[in-house]
């Protein structure tokens, strides 16, 4: 198909554009959860570190879906220069999801911080609190992705590349349900998060089958 709007090609300081903009949310999360503890600012209210946390934690699910929404796109527009983008995407997310574990780990849990606090404190709320063990496996699984985005990586990997970072659809899914199950009362807005996903999750499937009738209804050269 005929990319839409003629756009056949990136345009120029596309790229740019995406990794400022991408890195937006991060440097203002950072940067006012640091002001606000040490400089007295209001920027995230009363619970600075909650606030800097979960807002963290939104945007590494947006980024990661957003990385998900590359294809779709694609075979939408004919933008097939988006394709590339996808790494770059994948490697915020993993950025963004670093960012709020080590806000959990040092500002909210604050192990290596506080004298009080042990690898047996951090033990036991991943024991009582099962939505925390979800998101470091989460993150566990993310980081063979992140280590295997370089083209040196994809080259050594080949068919194995694709089929190693199909691990993003479990990331995804771990991701909306450490998202649910810390939400304690009001679920709407993992609820959107969800609907979402199974949005990105289902055009694939529905992808795939219509291939399969396609190359089942084609007939067999002569």
């Amino acid at each position: 198909m005929a990319p839409l709007g003629g756009v056949a090609r990136e345009p120029r300081g596309f790229s740019a554009l995406l990794i400022v903009l991408a890195a937006v949310p991060a440097v203002y999360y950072v940067g006012a959860m640091i002001g606000d503890l040490f400089f007295e600012t209001r920027f995230l209210g009363t619970r600075p570190i909650e606030a800097g946390e979960h807002n963290l934690g939104k945007w590494t699910l947006r980024i990661l879906f957003a990385s998900l929404a590359i294809t779709p796109l694609r075979r939408i527009t004919g933008w097939n220069w988006l394709a590339k983008h996808r790494r770059t995407l994948g490697l915020y997310a993993f950025g963004y999801l670093a960012l709020h574990l080590l806000t959990w780990t040092l500002l909210d849990v604050q192990l290596f911080i506080s004298e009080y606090v042990s690898w047996a404190d951090v033990q036991k709320d991943l024991l009582e609190r099962p939505y925390i063990t979800i998101g470091m496996l989460a993150f566990l699984l993310m980081i063979p992705l992140a280590v295997t985005s370089t083209k040196a990586m994809i080259a050594r990997l080949g068919k194995r590349w694709r089929v190693l970072h199909r691990l993003v659809y479990v990331i995804a899914i771990l991701g909306v349900a450490h998202f649910f199950m810390a939400v304690k009362k009001d679920i709407r807005e993992p609820l959107i998060y969800a609907a979402v996903l199974a949005l990105l999750l289902g055009w694939r499937v529905w992808e795939a089958r219509r291939s399969r009738l396609q190359s089942a209804s084609t007939p067999a050269p002569a």
